[in-house]
Protein backbone atom coordinates (compact mmCIF):
# COMPACT_ATOMS: atom_id res chain seq x y z
CA UNK A 1 0.00 0.00 0.00
CA UNK A 2 1.48 3.31 -1.11
CA UNK A 3 1.22 6.21 1.32
CA UNK A 4 0.21 9.68 0.26
CA UNK A 5 3.09 12.15 0.00
CA UNK A 6 3.16 14.93 2.57
CA UNK A 7 3.15 18.58 1.53
CA UNK A 8 6.83 18.82 2.51
CA UNK A 9 7.73 15.82 0.33
CA UNK A 10 5.88 17.36 -2.60
CA UNK A 11 7.61 20.73 -2.16
CA UNK A 12 11.05 19.12 -1.92
CA UNK A 13 10.24 16.97 -4.96
CA UNK A 14 9.23 19.99 -7.01
CA UNK A 15 12.40 21.85 -5.98
CA UNK A 16 14.60 18.89 -6.92
CA UNK A 17 12.73 18.57 -10.24
CA UNK A 18 13.30 22.25 -11.04
CA UNK A 19 16.96 22.22 -10.03
CA UNK A 20 17.82 18.98 -11.84
CA UNK A 21 16.12 20.23 -15.00
CA UNK A 22 18.32 23.31 -14.81
CA UNK A 23 21.43 21.17 -14.20
CA UNK A 24 20.65 19.01 -17.26
CA UNK A 25 20.15 22.14 -19.32
CA UNK A 26 23.36 23.88 -18.24
CA UNK A 27 26.04 21.83 -16.47
CA UNK A 28 25.30 18.27 -17.62
CA UNK A 29 24.93 18.81 -21.36
CA UNK A 30 27.76 16.38 -22.09
CA UNK A 31 25.97 13.63 -20.15
CA UNK A 32 22.74 13.83 -22.12
CA UNK A 33 24.59 13.76 -25.48
CA UNK A 34 22.18 15.55 -27.77
CA UNK A 35 19.02 13.93 -26.45
CA UNK A 36 16.09 15.65 -24.81
CA UNK A 37 15.91 14.70 -21.14
CA UNK A 38 12.95 15.86 -19.09
CA UNK A 39 12.53 15.35 -15.35
CA UNK A 40 8.90 14.24 -15.33
CA UNK A 41 8.44 13.37 -11.67
CA UNK A 42 10.38 13.18 -8.39
CA UNK A 43 9.33 10.96 -5.48
CA UNK A 44 10.93 11.74 -2.12
CA UNK A 45 11.05 9.39 0.85
CA UNK A 46 9.27 10.45 4.08
CA UNK A 47 12.60 11.22 5.80
CA UNK A 48 13.73 13.27 2.73
CA UNK A 49 16.87 11.15 2.53
CA UNK A 50 16.16 9.52 -0.84
CA UNK A 51 14.75 10.82 -4.11
CA UNK A 52 13.73 8.75 -7.11
CA UNK A 53 13.87 10.83 -10.25
CA UNK A 54 11.75 9.79 -13.24
CA UNK A 55 13.08 10.91 -16.63
CA UNK A 56 11.57 11.09 -20.09
CA UNK A 57 14.16 10.69 -22.83
CA UNK A 58 13.69 11.50 -26.49
CA UNK A 59 14.51 9.64 -28.71
CA UNK A 60 13.27 6.63 -26.75
CA UNK A 61 15.87 4.23 -28.10
CA UNK A 62 18.65 6.10 -26.27
CA UNK A 63 16.95 5.96 -22.87
CA UNK A 64 18.92 2.94 -21.58
CA UNK A 65 22.27 4.51 -22.49
CA UNK A 66 21.31 7.85 -20.92
CA UNK A 67 20.05 6.12 -17.77
CA UNK A 68 23.33 4.19 -17.41
CA UNK A 69 25.37 7.38 -17.89
CA UNK A 70 23.32 9.31 -15.32
CA UNK A 71 23.53 6.48 -12.77
CA UNK A 72 27.29 6.46 -13.28
CA UNK A 73 27.48 10.23 -12.62
CA UNK A 74 24.85 10.32 -9.84
CA UNK A 75 27.42 11.52 -7.30
CA UNK A 76 28.38 14.52 -9.41
CA UNK A 77 24.75 15.36 -10.11
CA UNK A 78 23.95 15.08 -6.39
CA UNK A 79 26.84 17.46 -5.63
CA UNK A 80 25.50 20.00 -8.15
CA UNK A 81 22.03 19.60 -6.68
CA UNK A 82 23.47 20.14 -3.18
CA UNK A 83 24.96 23.48 -4.22
CA UNK A 84 21.47 24.63 -5.24
CA UNK A 85 19.41 23.32 -2.30
CA UNK A 86 21.91 23.94 0.51
CA UNK A 87 19.77 26.71 2.01
CA UNK A 88 16.50 24.75 1.82
CA UNK A 89 17.55 21.25 2.92
CA UNK A 90 19.72 20.07 5.78
CA UNK A 91 20.65 16.85 3.98
CA UNK A 92 20.86 16.45 0.22
CA UNK A 93 18.95 13.26 -0.62
CA UNK A 94 20.54 10.24 -2.28
CA UNK A 95 19.31 10.11 -5.85
CA UNK A 96 18.34 7.29 -8.18
CA UNK A 97 17.12 7.58 -11.73
CA UNK A 98 14.35 5.68 -13.51
CA UNK A 99 12.85 5.97 -16.97
CA UNK A 100 9.30 7.29 -17.17
CA UNK A 101 7.98 5.48 -20.23
CA UNK A 102 4.47 6.95 -20.15
CA UNK A 103 5.08 9.04 -23.30
CA UNK A 104 6.37 5.99 -25.16
CA UNK A 105 3.28 4.07 -24.00
CA UNK A 106 0.98 6.83 -25.28
CA UNK A 107 2.78 6.83 -28.63
CA UNK A 108 2.39 3.05 -28.97
CA UNK A 109 -1.32 3.27 -28.18
CA UNK A 110 -1.80 6.03 -30.77
CA UNK A 111 -0.04 3.94 -33.44
CA UNK A 112 -2.26 0.97 -32.63
CA UNK A 113 -5.38 3.12 -32.90
CA UNK A 114 -4.27 4.58 -36.24
CA UNK A 115 -3.60 1.11 -37.67
CA UNK A 116 -7.20 0.04 -37.18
Amino acid sequence: MEREETTRQQKVGRQIQKDLSDIFLKEARSLVQGTIVTVSKVRVSPDLGFAKIYLSVFPFDKSDAILATLQEHAGTLRFELGKRVKNQLRIVPEIAFAIDDSLEYVERIEKLIQEQ
